[in-house]
């Protein structure tokens, strides 16, 4: 079946661009040139969108707005649509605010549509094809925190705890690696992302920070994700 993609981006140019090199390769197009048609479309076609690729600088609505909308939808169909986000903008900060705001990847402009059509095809596998290792684990339990890699879900006190893609992933690999000390490049590499250029300690610190926000009762003294000086972070095995 045809993947179909809903393409929220007001540059025409590259909006055609985009459209025509993902249409040779098979998939179908839907180019909404402003956030609110965007939204609309997508509400429209809740069932037949696999994907969004993203613009950060809209005319009505910021992309990182777009983004939390989504991803706050109480249909399900909706809020679990991966985004691939676009942008002039290539800081590390920025990068990593529109992943935690709920952008499943982020590429900077100028790309070749090649590197987009790569993206969206690992971020679909991600989401499609959980591997046999993750299907075969079955839960991970830590005191009232609970990991499901099958359905890539995570409870405390049996409510689900609603993360992005990449915090999933940060927080899976904490949890099969629990008690371990993990410096920051393992915990980069354990995400996925493919660009060298990044800050990696910067970026792990503000993913732990915005992890820790979810699934700690308090932040600021921090029981489940430890800090280790000088070395890295812990996954805690006893919790409360």
């Amino acid at each position: 079946m045809t993947k179909q993609i809903l393409l929220i981006e007001d540059d025409p140019d590259l909006a055609e661009l985009i459209s025509d090199y993902l249409s040779m390769n098979y998939y179908e197009v839907h180019h909404a040139p402003t956030a609110q048609e965007g939204l609309d479309l997508l509400e429209a076609k809740e069932r037949d969108i696999n994907l969004i690729v993203l613009d950060l600088m809209l005319p009505d609505m910021d992309g990182m707005q777009v983004c939390q909308k989504v991803r706050a939808s109480k249909n399900v169909m909706i809020n679990k649509v991966p985004i691939v986000m676009l942008t002039a903008k290539g800081d590390t900060t920025d990068r990593v605010l529109g992943l935690e705001m709920g952008a499943d990847d982020y590429i900077a402009k100028p790309f070749e549509p090649r590197e987009l059509l790569a993206r969206i095809r690992a971020v679909l596998r991600r989401h499609e094809t959980p591997n046999q290792a993750d299907t075969n684990s079955g839960s991970l339990t830590f005191g009232r925190l609970t990991v499901f890699p099958d359905s890539h879900e995570v409870t405390i006190d049996d409510k689900i705890v609603r993360l992005t893609t990449h915090q999933f992933q940060l927080l899976h690999y904490f949890a099969t690696h629990a008690g371990k000390v993990l410096n920051r490049e393992q915990l980069w590499q354990a995400m996925p992302n493919d660009d060298s250029s990044e800050n990696i300690d910067r970026a792990i610190d503000v993913h732990i920070s915005r992890l820790r926000a979810l699934i700690e009762d308090n932040p600021r003294q921090p029981k489940r994700i430890i800090t280790v000086r000088g070395v890295g972070y812990q996954f805690a095995t006893d919790q409360v």
